[in-house]
């Protein structure tokens, strides 16, 4: 199954913080979400982006949207991240990689000429009804938590 703008995101079921407590797609009913997908927590590029989406978490919370960290991490580990760069959105746990298949950020990759399965730096933006509007297949870290901030405040002008 392909993910695509316009089409209903898929549900999903992970362990997460704040908590530890399960949360479901669903749960954010009502809401914006930015659901973004990364590698791994602690390492240079996936701090960056976290930080981003930190520094601009009030803005998201203006235009009613949610933020939800996704990575194959442990629930411990996210909660170290957490707690050394003072992230104040949801991260969530899928070790199974079901989520991430779901949302097409796991597959293929390709790093200095050694090819490996990993996950692909993505973001999804939903809308409040459940509806993919926007996707960022292979993301770039710098400047990215903006642009996301900047497509949502377009998309919610024009509806």
């Amino acid at each position: 199954m392909t993910i695509q703008e316009g089409a209903k995101a898929p549900e999903f079921s992970l362990e997460g913080l704040p908590g530890p407590q399960t949360y479901h797609l669903s749960d954010f009913h009502g809401k914006w979400v930015v659901l973004y997908f990364y590698p791994k927590d602690m390492t240079p590029g996936c701090t960056s982006e976290a930080k981003q989406f930190r520094d601009f978490s009030t803005e998201f919370e203006k235009e009613n949207a949610v933020i939800i960290g996704v990575s194959p991490d442990p629930v411990e580990r996210h909660q170290k991240f957490i707690e050394k760069h003072s992230l104040n959105f949801y991260l969530l746990s899928d070790p199974n990689k079901d989520v991430l298949r779901a949302y097409q950020a796991w597959g293929k990759k390709n790093m200095y000429g050694r090819l490996f399965e990993g996950v692909i730096r993505s973001t999804v933006l939903i809308d409040p009804d459940g509806v993919i509007r926007k996707i960022w297949p292979r993301v770039r870290v710098k400047g990215h938590a903006e642009k996301v901030l900047e497509t949502l405040r377009k998309l919610k002008s024009t509806s």
